[in-house]
């Protein structure tokens, strides 16, 4: 008896010590950990399964109803020498790349203009944070009317007095896409000023003051200076323009409906087609093809947090 209670009274070890402060934290964690269960088991239950299921029908005949009668890679031998697919992958190409570096230049410029401390600066966030909020299908209406031959600038001009005036991107097979690009970049430039904004912000003042000492002019004090330290906000930016662009939709619905023909023809439309004409299989096969930039992008961020924790170990 005596010696039990001289063990209790006895005192405690750094082990002990460490393992009671764990539990400690473990016990006050539970509430948080409890309250992330149900975004954890949607995130397993709608993406992970939900991308198994997908990748797991492109190797079957599914047509109405999924089955599991597996048919090896017949699917993506059909995708791939299909016209309107081969298309698709081209489209979403000149509309990605198009999309992205016009929305990360003009977001930049935006973004530099906002850091000057301006006057009416949240007024000014406000309207380019609008069109951001509308969704696709009213950006794409609103565009497909202002680029509208009959109604649009075109018919705006001719009114002016300009009877010679063509400006109809849409009802051009060769200019379509160049037309919803524009109208992408309108929707999401604003959201991106935003990101890059957050990511000028960041930067320590005694970057500025000690670049203007050197007297390193402004455009290579942002060049080589400013935008490497920007890497995490760009790197988000870029990641939700390319996931943006990839499952691009609704804005080609609103705007040509893939046409002119299949000019303006995109993967995601090519998938939503498929399973509407009770081809389940092929839309899930070409579904599976459209995870690999993501998953590309999710290996390079993957790969550039490894790589920056190493050199900080290294240090």
């Amino acid at each position: 008896m005596t010696s039990a209670t001289a063990d209790r009274n006895a005192p405690a070890t750094a082990a002990q010590i460490k393992a009671r402060a764990r539990w400690r934290r473990v016990i006050s964690s539970l509430p948080s950990i409890i309250g992330t269960l149900p975004m954890a088991a949607v995130a397993i239950g709608v993406f992970v399964i939900g991308i198994a299921f997908t990748v797991t029908l492109s190797f079957t005949n599914s047509k109405l109803f999924p089955n599991l009668d597996l048919v090896g890679w017949r699917q993506y031998d059909i995708l791939w020498s299909t016209p309107r697919w081969i298309q698709s992958v081209s489209n979403i190409w000149i509309f990605g790349l198009g999309q992205i570096i016009l929305s990360m230049g003009f977001g930049f410029l935006l973004a530099v203009a906002m850091d000057q401390r301006i006057r009416g600066e949240d007024t000014f966030r406000t309207i380019f944070l609008y069109p951001f909020a509308l969704s696709a299908v009213i950006t794409g209406l609103v565009w497909q009317l202002m680029l509208d031959p009959i109604w649009g600038f075109q018919a705006a001009v001719r009114s002016w007095g300009f009877p010679d005036f063509t400006f109809a991107p849409l009802a051009n097979a060769n200019t379509a896409l160049f037309g919803m690009i524009v109208a992408t970049v309108w929707n999401g430039v604003g959201v991106t000023m935003a990101i890059l904004l957050a990511g000028l912000r960041g930067v320590d003042e005694e970057i500025w003051k000690a670049a203007r000492v050197d007297g390193i002019p402004t455009w290579k004090t942002y060049l080589f200076i400013v935008v490497p330290m920007m890497r995490g906000a760009i790197a988000t930016a870029l990641i939700l323009l390319t996931v943006g662009a990839v499952r691009t939709f609704d804005i080609v619905i609103a705007m040509t409906g893939g046409g002119p023909g299949i000019s303006t023809q995109m993967p995601a439309t090519y998938v939503i087609d498929n399973i509407n004409a009770r081809n389940v299989a092929q839309g899930m096969a070409a579904a599976t093809v459209m995870l690999l930039p993501i998953a590309a992008l999710v290996l390079l961020q993957v790969a550039f947090r490894a790589r920056s924790a190493r050199k900080g170990a290294a240090k």
